[in-house]
């Protein structure tokens, strides 16, 4: 049994789910549109376990929607953990550009669909979430998460949007500048935390997706 010594760190695998349905595809669906994962969003899903098999997982944490469940079946199989679903961890509600394409944006906002974090910092999308929103729903779910995990490892299951959400709030940067982190589906990233070292936060890996050797192999 691994020991959750002082010295050992927390370990944050943050997931983001796999691909979606092909309907959805650069397309702004956000926490209002509930689809499913695509063939190869299965896919992700067992590349993302098979990957994860000696992470000797503590527990996972979840957004309560149907493609981020569906990814980590194959990852709540194998480790025999019970999901926590934290509602607070779903996508960013998108408001007036959900359903919309990235073109649909660009015409009838006049807004590119790569700038979506600075909008949202800039007061948000019409009849949606801004920055400060969003924050201030993921932050307890992160001091939930911390609090009840110290020096162990634990896996958070999400979206790219909630993804860079954690990143801002664990570096302490604005949202708008987390879109300088690519955040593929399927993805792991990991984070570590030590309080007792200087850098007490330390990003070990960036947006790895496992799929690619998984297809290889």
């Amino acid at each position: 049994m691994k020991a959750h010594l002082p010295n050992h760190p927390t370990q944050l695998y943050l997931i983001r789910h796999g691909e979606v349905e092909a309907a959805y595809h650069r397309v702004f669906a956000g926490s209002r549109i509930d689809m499913a994962l695509s063939p190869r969003g299965h896919e992700h899903g067992a590349a993302l376990a098979r990957w994860m098999y000696d992470a000797k997982l503590d527990g996972i944490y979840a957004s309560p929607m149907r493609r981020v469940h569906q990814t980590i079946a194959p990852l709540v199989e194998q480790s025999g953990l019970t999901p926590i679903v934290l509602p607070d961890l779903r996508e960013t509600d998108f408001g007036d550009w959900t359903g919309l394409n990235w073109t649909e944006v660009k015409e009838r906002f006049g807004v590119s669909a790569f700038d979506w974090l600075e909008v949202l910092d800039n007061g948000g999308i019409p009849n949606g979430e801004s920055a400060r929103m969003v924050l201030d729903r993921v932050r307890p779910c992160m001091r939930q998460i911390l609090h009840d995990n110290p020096h162990r490892s634990v896996a958070v299951a999400c979206h790219g949007g909630i993804i860079r959400v954690i990143l801002a709030l664990l570096l302490d940067l604005p949202l708008s500048r987390m879109a300088h982190f690519n955040i593929e589906y399927g993805s792991v990233t990991v984070v570590e935390l030590q309080p007792e070292k200087k850098h007490a936060i330390e990003i070990e890996l960036l947006n790895f997706c496992p799929v690619r050797d998984f297809l290889r192999s």
